[in-house]
């Protein structure tokens, strides 16, 4: 069976082999609301596509309404985000309540809707194996699809719950990435490691390329920028960022200055 079809969506989506991959992440308010930055989401898109963002992460219903406003300017490749979950916020945080995770669409169907990749989540260190087990289950099974209709699966894994005290410890970050390629991702978005020594091992002993996200917004545009110089001196094949980006003041100065970290000369932090 030939792989080219995932190998063509999957270069898509990182942008080509010129550079490292600047992805915006804009997939929030299904499990978090209309928070600040994602009002007026056409206008939002449109700022990610003129600043340049290689790819961007979507739920599919936003993309179903946004296709045709974005139609008239190239477009950037399409993630789409096929999975919810309640690790987020009541009444499944891990601080109490029961998790639950559920899938929204199939591969297939992100596929007939101009996606060039879909993103899951995998959530590790909840305390709540039946929990655990569905995320593998579930992954396991978008995987077999993915790979039947030459889709790339860029899976999200993350250490969340009370098990967890530092979720960025490498010891999680090489537990969950390796769970993921052994499911059959293409892709893993993750924490970044806190230093470029650090996210170089997780790099190392992945098999497929990471990119590092945001997480909450940073406290400066400067420290932000400081994750994106580590995660790519650490071997990183990008930045999937959220927060970070729609929250700017100043979107498209932001998503040049990324540009810049993430192409420029690498100096270790």
């Amino acid at each position: 069976m030939s792989d080219s079809g995932r190998i063509i969506r999957l270069n898509r989506v990182l942008g080509g082999n010129h550079h490292k991959a600047l992805i915006v992440a804009f997939d929030h308010a299904l499990v978090l609301g209309p928070i600040p930055g994602t009002e007026n989401p056409l206008g939002q898109l449109r700022r990610f596509v003129s600043g340049g963002a290689d790819a961007i992460l979507l739920n599919l219903g936003l993309l179903e309404n946004s296709v045709r406003s974005l139609a008239s300017a190239p477009l950037p490749g399409i993630i789409a985000r096929i999975d919810w979950t309640t690790v987020w916020g009541a009444p499944g945080h891990p601080d109490g309540g029961e998790l639950r995770g559920c899938l929204l669409a199939r591969p297939e169907g992100a596929l007939r809707q101009g996606a060039d990749a879909v993103l899951t989540y995998l959530v590790v260190g909840t305390g709540d194996t039946d929990f655990e087990a569905k995320e593998v289950e579930r992954n396991a099974e978008v995987a077999r699809e993915c790979e039947r209709i030459g889709m790339p699966l860029i899976v999200e894994t993350l250490a969340r719950g009370k098990k967890v005290t530092a979720p960025s410890d490498p010891t999680w970050l090489n537990l969950h990435t390796r769970m993921a390629v052994e499911l059959g991702a293409s892709m893993i978005k993750t924490d970044y490691a806190g230093d470029p020594d650090s996210m170089r091992r997780i790099v190392d002993n992945c098999p497929v390329p990471i990119v590092v996200l945001g997480g909450s917004r940073c406290s400066s545009e400067e420290q932000a920028l400081e994750v994106i110089r580590g995660a790519i001196a650490g071997g990183a094949a990008g930045v999937l960022f959220g927060r970070n980006v729609f929250q700017s003041a100043d979107i498209g100065s932001f998503l040049g200055r990324a540009r810049a970290a993430l192409d420029g000369p690498q100096v270790t932090p």
